[in-house]
């Protein structure tokens, strides 16, 4: 036996240790993603220890030569022990055999699990169900991923799988592209298929066949596609969701007003589009929360009426001379999982609901559903906006014997601190509207500062009395604190009140459907606003969270255009009119329509987006030329290190490159006559490269040849330079730059024969 055929044995361990390292490479690339979704925890270490095991005892099996149906049954006997010992000891026999008890508890896991999952929201907390159910999850792939590649020698189908997994978290939790993830992936699964490539054993003789396979082929591809990750991406268009799509259950809504996790979301979800033909974008109500007591407080809970019915919607409360203007919102769901339909106020009509059965409350104008949802729902709501002056809001007084008389209800013990502030604020108003907007002013002052983190930090991250006084303390917050201490110090004042749950308006797009611009609300824009019912009105709403929104204000029938007796008025309106987070203008959809009809010059002429995908393009152009002249950088150093198969394999390549067919059957022999009888290489050059792949192809002394490497690769690169100099200019610089040797190997069919040329 020769030296090179006893180190064979050797060598094929040191491959099959390295593919097994590669392989937890890549499961591990593939787990990282799943962070996005559960929070990290000791089910990663876990995960990543089972597949350990998993891959190491297949490893062992198969130093032992024992057949792939044993290598597989060892590896699911080390799962089934592991995952035993970690989650189901109590019912096993010495805490890691499993009994009876162990496998009727695993559908009980499961099925929380997937309640868990279908009812909360990203990033999860890692219970023991969705730890069982990710850790056993990421086992079973292991033994897959392990038979079909050492197994089936299917490393390709492997990678699919890999990368198909790593997806799955971008779907329950869309966000922007993870470049750096998408990379590490790339990487592993190439080192993947390079790793699988080198675990073979070939003869000799077919040395220069077995390194011109799948590693060439993989490294231009996974080098493609880390470079348009990292340089196309960022200057392309996100890719956007289509209302219904069927992606399955979005975000939902907390109809406890615990907010502050849904608000706390790391991943932002576009929950649904909208447009409309009034003047400004309305808020969306979902729900309202009239009994303020108790430490949470919860939805109103109305009979629905059929949508049908004359009576759904009720009336609008306002007086005959109050002006009520008539308006049409289009919503489009987007991904929202909802019993409610988010809608305009007053909303008195609304058609295209689908499945389920939709109706709605006369006392809130809100539409709910006892067996539906409003994923994938597209409707229009027609809705009656009433538009006092201020003179009317200044003479109504906020009092009404049809509301309910829980909107004026106290908790049992109220802090006092909410009483004498609200008596402290308004002590200089004279009407109840003043006293409300008095309230409103103080909270949108400088004193008061939106927070997520503060009711957290400071523990009153609730909707009791007891955190709404604590809010007045620290005076920090999110709008449920503002809504419901502004809700409560109104009814200290003896105003009816009660708290809507509900949407922002969102942020305008670029999209404009019948002159009417579109606008996206997000994940993040869920809202919380105080209601005061005003008699000969009805309902008002106010926005006194700080920094949110724009106050709702109302101006004098008596003033001119452009004139207001009542400070910081715009326009009259009985719901605050929000924009974007943070103190902006009022949304003048006017000269949003404008926009939507025609970008202006600044925005046409802007190169950056431009010169970003030209940078791209002829980066994407020019990888054909860099990757292969890696590679044959790579087989030049091969050569010199005598290899003679890199030598003579980089001859090959050079002349299919140029058009030169490069037959199996073909001898190397006459290969090499033919090259320098047709196409004017020269014989010495030639020859010595022949020589030398001849002597390691049947040499006993194997395939290296270091007294000789040298001269081999001078040689392979005169014999290149001559095949470019045999073709015309236009063949030669398609050869630099789009060489067909990246998708066509020496000896296959496609080699065997000359391109097709043109004309």
């Amino acid at each position: 036996m020769s030296s090179a055929e006893s180190g064979r044995p050797v060598r094929a361990r040191t491959g099959e240790r390295l593919l097994t390292f590669a392989i937890l490479a890549a499961l591990l690339a593939a787990l990282l993603p799943v962070v996005r979704v559960v929070e990290p925890g000791w089910w990663l270490v876990a995960a990543l220890v089972l597949s350990a095991m998993v891959l190491a005892a297949g490893y062992t099996a198969r130093l032992y030569r024992l057949p792939a149906v044993a290598v597989t049954l060892i590896e699911v006997a080390v799962w089934v022990v592991f995952m035993t010992l970690i989650f189901l000891r109590d019912t096993a026999i010495l805490w890691a055999i499993p009994t009876l008890d162990t496998f009727q508890a695993v559908p009980m896991l499961v099925e929380a699990a997937m309640e868990e999952i279908t009812v909360g929201a990203a990033p999860l907390e890692p219970t023991v169900s969705l730890a069982f159910v990710v850790v056993g999850s990421m086992g079973l792939l292991t033994i897959i991923v392990d038979h079909v590649v050492v197994t089936a020698r299917m490393p390709l189908l492997a990678s699919v799988g890999i990368v198909a997994v790593s997806l799955i978290p971008a779907i329950a939790a869309p966000s922007e592209v993870d470049v750096i993830g998408f990379v590490f992936l790339a990487v592993t699964i190439l080192f993947l298929l390079r790793s699988e490539t080198r675990s073979r054993e070939k003869p000799v003789e077919r040395e220069a066949e077995r390194t011109a396979g799948v590693p060439a082929t993989a490294l231009g591809i996974g080098a493609i596609a880390i470079v348009v990750a990292v340089v196309a991406t960022p200057v392309l268009p996100q890719p956007g969701v289509r209302a219904g799509a069927g992606l399955g259950p979005g975000p939902g809504i907390d109809a406890t007003l615990r907010l502050g996790e849904d608000l706390r979301r790391p991943q932002e979800t576009e929950v649904l589009r909208l447009r409309t033909n009034a003047p400004s974008v309305p808020y969306l109500r979902v729900t309202t929360v009239t009994r303020l007591d108790g430490e949470a407080w919860e939805s109103d809970r109305s009979q629905t009426v059929s949508l049908d019915s004359e009576r759904a919607f009720g009336v609008v409360e306002s007086g005959e001379d109050v002006r009520i203007s008539e308006y049409t919102a289009k919503v489009d769901v987007v991904r929202l999982d909802s019993q409610w339909a988010p809608v305009p106020y007053p909303a008195v009509g609304i058609t295209g609901l689908g499945a389920g059965r939709w109706g709605a409350v006369p006392y809130n104008h809100t539409v709910a559903t006892t067996a539906g949802s409003t994923q994938g729902q597209s409707y229009e709501v027609a809705y009656n906006l009433p538009r006092p002056s201020l003179e009317q809001v200044r003479a109504a007084v906020s009092v009404g014997s049809q509301v309910r008389e829980e909107t004026t209800e106290l908790p049992a013990d109220v802090p006092p601190i909410i009483g004498e502030l609200a008596l402290q604020v308004t002590a200089d108003a004279t009407s109840d509207y003043d006293k409300l907007a008095a309230l409103q002013r103080w909270f949108r002052g400088t004193d008061f500062r939106y927070s997520l983190e503060a009711p957290v930090e400071d523990g009153f991250d609730g909707t009791g009395a007891e955190a709404v006084a604590r809010f007045l303390e620290v005076r920090e917050g999110y709008c449920i604190h503002f809504a419901g201490a502004f809700a409560l110090m109104a009814r200290t004042l003896h105003m009816p009140t009660r708290v809507v749950i509900g949407y922002l308006p969102g942020t305008p797009t670029t999209d404009s459907i019948d002159d009417q611009p579109v606008f996206s609300v997000s994940s993040s824009q869920l809202h919380a606003w105080p209601e005061v019912f005003f008699d000969g009105i009805g309902w008002i709403a106010f926005e006194p969270t700080s920094g949110l929104g724009v106050p709702t204000t109302f101006s004098s029938e008596l003033t001119l255009p452009g004139q207001t007796t009542d400070p910081g008025a715009t326009t009259p309106q009985s719901t605050p009119t929000p924009t974007a987070r943070g103190d902006q203008a009022q949304i003048d959809l006017e000269e949003q329509r404008q926009n939507a009809s025609g970008a202006s010059a600044d925005d046409a002429l802007d190169p950056l987006p431009i010169l970003g995908v030209v940078a791209a393009m002829v980066v994407l152009l020019a990888l054909p030329f860099l990757i292969r002249e890696l590679r044959r950088r790579q087989q030049d150093a091969a050569a010199r290190g005598g290899d003679a198969a890199a030598a003579w394999q980089s001859v090959q390549e050079a002349a299919i490159d140029v058009g030169i067919p490069v037959p199996a059957s073909e001898t190397p022999r006459a290969f090499a006559g033919r090259l320098v009888a047709e196409h004017g290489v020269g014989a010495s050059e030639m020859n010595t490269v022949l020589l030398a792949i001849e002597r390691a192809s049947y040499s006993r002394a194997g395939t290296r040849s270091y007294w000789m490497g040298d001269a081999a690769a001078d040689a392979a690169a005169s014999v290149r330079t001559s095949l470019l100099a045999s073709v015309p200019p236009s063949r030669r610089i398609l050869a630099l730059l789009a060489p067909r040797s990246l998708v066509i190997r020496p000896g296959s069919v496609y080699a065997g024969t000359a391109p097709v040329r043109a004309g």
